[in-house]
């Protein structure tokens, strides 16, 4: 069974402490009484993470904890301690980050991203947020516009980092920051280009047609309600994205898109939709 990582296992058999669960290797686990739902009977397949609770016992638990192993998230320090500090990751059990592997010092109240690891010798798992070690430089071959996921983090002179795919760094370009983001969210993203250094360029929009006609409907029907906007292509990318929630270059093209189709009018100061 994999510690620190969701499991699909089986029912094989309720006791008083609760129900154990097996996987092909002849493994089991106990799922304590308090995670079992009505219904559950011998033979049906659950979907558990497995970890060592506060007797130091390997459990499971229905719980989904907020970072899975070689994973990262935003954690937040619940308390610290003489032995590090203590976050909340989503289960009952708090999540130790050593002194070792803190990259700063770390603050009550406050959310730092973290990864989750394995100690092979104890088979407990614990947190780091020397995050930088743990990110791998991508090899990988990615299709232009390749779907992926991300976690927003910290911003850049630049745009916004972001961690693809739970693997790799990469970077959002602020003129291709089409909707508010926030550090610690979850995306949807799509692969730009992979430097040479490993390092991807990621979008938060596809290219093409397709993305010209969506941005078109939705600048259209922004000015259906408001009938005149503001801004225009030579307007600055963070005051298009505040009013209309795309990039300046996908504003530039839904602008374009709606002009040729004789539905707004182009002004010295905005965009007007023609009645």
């Amino acid at each position: 069974m994999n510690i620190g990582e969701i499991n699909h296992l089986t029912v094989l058999r309720f006791t008083s402490a609760g129900a154990f669960l097996g996987d092909q290797n002849d493994n089991d686990v106990l799922l304590p009484g308090k995670y079992i739902t009505d219904g559950l009977k011998v033979d049906d397949e659950i979907d558990v993470f497995i970890y060592r609770d506060s007797e130091d016992r390997v459990v499971a638990t229905t719980e989904k904890p907020l970072i899975q192993l070689k994973g990262f998230a935003y954690l937040k320090v619940k308390d610290v301690t003489m032995f590090g500090a203590f976050t909340d990751w989503g289960l009952e059990k708090d999540l130790l980050i050593p002194f070792k592997e803190q990259n700063l010092k770390l603050e009550s109240g406050y959310y730092y991203l973290t990864s989750l690891q394995l100690d092979d010798a104890t088979d407990r798992v614990y947190g780091s947020t020397k995050t930088n070690r743990y990110i791998e430089t991508c090899t990988e071959t990615f299709e232009k516009d390749q779907e992926v996921n991300l976690l927003i983090c910290e911003e850049t002179d630049l745009g916004n980092k972001v961690i693809v795919n739970n693997r790799y760094s990469g970077l959002i370009y602020y003129n291709d920051i089409s909707r508010p983001i926030r550090r610690g969210d979850i995306e949807i993203g799509f692969v730009h280009n992979v430097r040479e250094d490993g390092k991807l360029d990621i979008r938060l929009d596809k290219e093409g047609m397709a993305k010209i006609s969506e941005s078109a409907e939705k600048l259209l029907n922004i000015l259906k309600t408001r009938k005149r906007l503001n801004i225009h292509d030579k307007s600055h990318p963070d005051d298009i994205r505040d009013e209309v929630g795309m990039s300046k270059k996908t504003f530039k093209s839904a602008v374009g898109t709606l002009y040729k189709a004789r539905l707004i009018t182009l002004e010295k100061d905005g965009i007007v939709l023609v009645e």
